[in-house]
């Protein structure tokens, strides 16, 4: 009787053990579908952007290269990506170059659109609200939240060297060599100091907790640069962060404040 009895439990605890496995694999299929599936529908959605707008302003073209460079990363993540990590991270950037794409159809004098989903390199980040101009090494720089022709270079919001930087339109894609490690990472992060100084009674653009908070945040020069488009705006700085920086195609992915 005893001998039945263990054989019976073995039997139970083996026979468990199999529906567990067998459940928790068509779970596990199931998520990566769905993950899949919705890093697809993005990825369409970017596409049809790309492929139907067009301008000959500055910022109009410029948002569209940024868009047509996610669009290409995003393929490229799409046919690599084996894991429900993967897949979300070509939504990501997918959602970054949707981004850019609203932007352009912004500066087309267009309907936006819909809202997206919140990027998670942006947020606690927020947008411009006020414009705001500032010389740094004999260069003048401005930044404000509309496009303008002395203002192209539209960045949908997120972490530069440990800063928050606002959505919104600049007169130079200082982000970029920052982003990249470039030789110019150091004056990219002045300008950043200049731009938004506590020096401005009102910053344009407010944290729920205060500029001043943020500031700290970014006071460490070797911060992380976010989870993402978000890598930078060309196809090296895609592997640090607009999941993070201007496009974190390989970084941590992504809501922020209105400033």
């Amino acid at each position: 009787m005893e001998l039945f009895l263990l054989v019976l439990l073995v039997a139970l605890l083996v026979g468990g053990a199999l529906w567990w496995r067998r459940t928790s694999a068509a779970r596990q299929a199931q998520d990566l579908a769905d993950a899949r599936a919705d890093a697809q529908r993005w990825y369409e959605r970017l596409g049809g952007q790309v492929m139907n707008l067009h301008g000959d302003a500055p910022a109009v073209k410029q948002s569209l290269v940024d868009a047509g460079e996610r669009y290409t990363a995003a393929g490229s993540q799409l046919e690599q990506a084996r894991t429900v990590r993967q897949f979300a991270l070509a939504r990501e950037t997918a959602l970054e170059g949707l981004a850019y794409a609203r932007a352009a159809r912004v500066a087309l004098g267009l309907d936006p659109g819909p809202d997206l989903p919140p990027l998670a390199a942006a947020q606690g980040a927020g947008q411009l609200t006020k414009e705001r101009e500032v010389d740094v090494q004999g260069q003048h720089f401005k930044a404000g939240p509309n496009p303008g022709t002395d203002t192209p270079y539209y960045y949908p919001g997120g972490r530069v060297k440990g800063r928050r930087v606002p959505a919104g339109w600049y007169s130079q894609p200082w982000w970029k060599p920052a982003l990249a490690g470039a030789a110019g990472a150091i004056g990219g992060l002045l300008i950043f100091d200049a731009l938004f100084s506590p020096a401005f009674a009102d910053p344009g653009y407010g944290f729920d907790s205060g500029y001043a908070e943020g500031f700290e945040d970014g006071a460490d020069f070797g911060g992380g640069d976010g989870g993402g488009d978000s890598g930078g705006d060309g196809g090296g700085d895609y592997s640090g962060g607009d999941f993070g920086g201007d496009a974190g195609f390989g970084g941590g992915d992504f809501g922020g404040g209105d400033f």
